[in-house]
């Protein structure tokens, strides 16, 4: 028996960034949304962790760790001491998400991993239990089990939905060369950012009013300074996505992925096909879509 769960990929509409903490992390106030690209992970119960991955078109999966490393082996283990238990599982994973590109595919890999084990071995862990394990596993990956729009505090792990009446649509330019989101913290450190933590303000208003123009005026990236400082050359992706038409422009998480904000997946598809011309890969996305869910085939 298999279980394949489905996981999004996440944006910060909202990524304020305040000091350092003792254990390492940053103080967050973040909004994230989850939006539609997805990785899929199948689980199948095995004497052993084992872990494949592909990647859809010309996503490059090379980088992704076969081992022990990889974050849903490690949610399977963090899973399985949770209840005592001595199981292990083949996790398949079938990538759409960009590696490296600040759209938290890994996290996503490891909250389908949670789910798609839970389910397989009917483990019945409650949502609070899931919620602490994948906080222990990465900053992002509680949110990838909730999905939709939710307001991210602490290290980014504690999440709480956000009302969000928008259908948004967003047009995703990825960059062949990923940003290791430890680099840009240490850069932003450097430059001496992150004195103070930003709050989001208006956003919220925006999300509710569902207003593109007004939610463009709300899209507010700390880490955009220091991600530009390491690659200055995507300085350029933003301001191609902007002469394409796009409401805003906005770094992904730590990068390099560029975010458009369109007004209808009308817009969004007009948007894509201009920059098709200079971008090999170009993506449009709707958002908010759910979180970690089981997939069923017919």
């Amino acid at each position: 028996m298999s279980i394949t769960v489905r996981a999004p990929a996440k944006i910060n509409l909202h990524l304020g960034v305040g000091p350092g903490r003792p254990d390492g992390y940053h103080e967050l106030s973040t909004v994230y949304q989850a939006i539609g690209l997805y990785d899929d992970v199948t689980a199948t119960d095995a004497p052993e962790w084992t872990v494949t991955v592909s990647g859809s078109g010309e996503l490059d999966v090379s980088e992704v760790p076969l081992d022990d490393h990889n974050i849903a082996i490690r949610a399977g283990r963090a899973l399985t001491d949770h209840h005592g238990v001595d199981r292990a599982a083949a996790l398949t994973i079938a990538k759409s998400i960009p590696v490296a590109g600040g759209l938290a595919g890994g996290s996503a890999d490891a909250a389908a991993a949670l789910v798609a084990l839970d389910r397989l071995w009917d483990l019945q862990t409650s949502d609070a239990d899931l919620l602490a394990i994948a906080g222990r596993l990465g900053s992002d990956v509680p949110f990838a089990l909730v999905g939709g729009t939710a307001y991210g505090t602490g290290r980014g792990e504690l999440v709480e939905p956000v009302v969000d009446h928008g259908q948004w649509w967003w047009v995703v330019v990825p960059n062949d060369a990923g940003l290791s989101t430890a680099a840009v913290y240490a850069e932003y450190d450097r430059l001496g950012l992150g004195e103070t933590l930003r709050a989001p303000e208006g956003l919220f208003g925006a999300l509710a009013d569902a207003w593109p123009e007004g939610l463009s005026g709300e899209l507010h990236n700390d880490l955009e300074p220091a991600s530009l400082d390491l690659r200055p050359e995507l300085a350029l992706t933003k301001r191609d996505i902007l002469e394409c038409g796009a409401y805003a422009a906005l770094l992904s998480g730590s990068g390099p992925t560029w975010l458009g904000l369109a007004g209808d997946a009308d817009h969004a598809r007009e948007m894509a096909a201009a920059l098709a011309s200079t971008y090999p890969v170009v993506l449009c996305a709707p958002g908010p879509v759910a979180g970690a869910h089981v997939v069923t085939y017919a």
